[in-house]
């Protein structure tokens, strides 16, 4: 699992940081939540972790920004045990949930590991960006005429939308597509991308996944495109 740590408070950070790595999991830390918006819009993220105080850009602002910007990665609020106010700003934000300070570490991993689970055992069933939609349970795509997806190009296709307009390195599709020990490397990872833009393209969407061999990708609609 690849999490966004934003925590000004340096030590507290990599007290954070020893123990996620600890349970295998890849932290990317920041320390002010203008540095976290600009992550969070530019990479893939299966949890974000937000104090509420930071300098810049207070936690509650950069939840704000980042769910405006259509992300919905699950994010979980850091506030002291009697920032009442802040813990329901935070939800009312956009968060998902809090722990409040001092907190244990254990209650902290327990929370992750409880995510991880739900992760691996959740899907939402319909997804869509411009005017595309993807059915992951029919593993169906749909704009003026639909068209079946295998199971790759479903799992690549939801997570393309989930971080539509991000750039995506090909190490995180690969990662996030794929089981590990699959082997998958840029060459296939390039066959599928071109087989969703056939695709794409057969359903007459306004959408396009631009970007060269070797990555990176980004999924966006051609109004968008044409502007650039």
């Amino acid at each position: 699992m690849r999490i966004l740590l934003a925590e000004d408070e340096k030590e507290l950070s990599r007290v954070l940081i020893a123990a996620m790595n600890s349970r295998g999991y890849e932290v990317i830390p920041v320390y002010n939540g203008q540095d976290a918006v600009k992550k969070a819009s530019d990479e893939i993220f299966d949890l974000m972790i937000f104090d509420v105080m930071m300098p810049l850009m207070t936690g509650i602002e950069a939840v704000k920004k980042i769910r405006l910007a259509g992300d919905k990665t699950y994010i979980i609020m850091l506030t002291a045990m009697s920032e009442v106010d802040d813990r329901v700003t935070g939800l009312d934000s956009g968060a998902d949930d809090y722990v409040t300070k001092p907190f244990s570490l254990k209650e902290l991993l327990a929370k992750l590991h409880s995510l991880e689970r739900r992760n691996e055992n959740y899907t939402e069933d319909v997804l869509g960006f411009g005017d595309i939609t993807l059915i992951n349970t029919e593993q169906r795509l749909e704009s003026y005429n639909s068209i079946s997806l295998s199971a790759e190009e479903t799992k690549l296709l939801n997570l393309m939308i989930l971080n539509a307009d991000k750039k995506l390195d090909s190490k995180a599709l690969i990662e996030h597509t794929w089981p590990k020990n699959e082997g998958v490397d840029d060459n296939t990872l390039w066959i599928y991308i071109s087989y969703l833009r056939q695709k794409l393209h057969s359903v007459s969407a306004h959408v396009s996944i631009l970007g060269e061999k070797g990555g990176p990708y980004r999924l966006m609609r051609n109004s968008e495109v044409d502007n650039k």
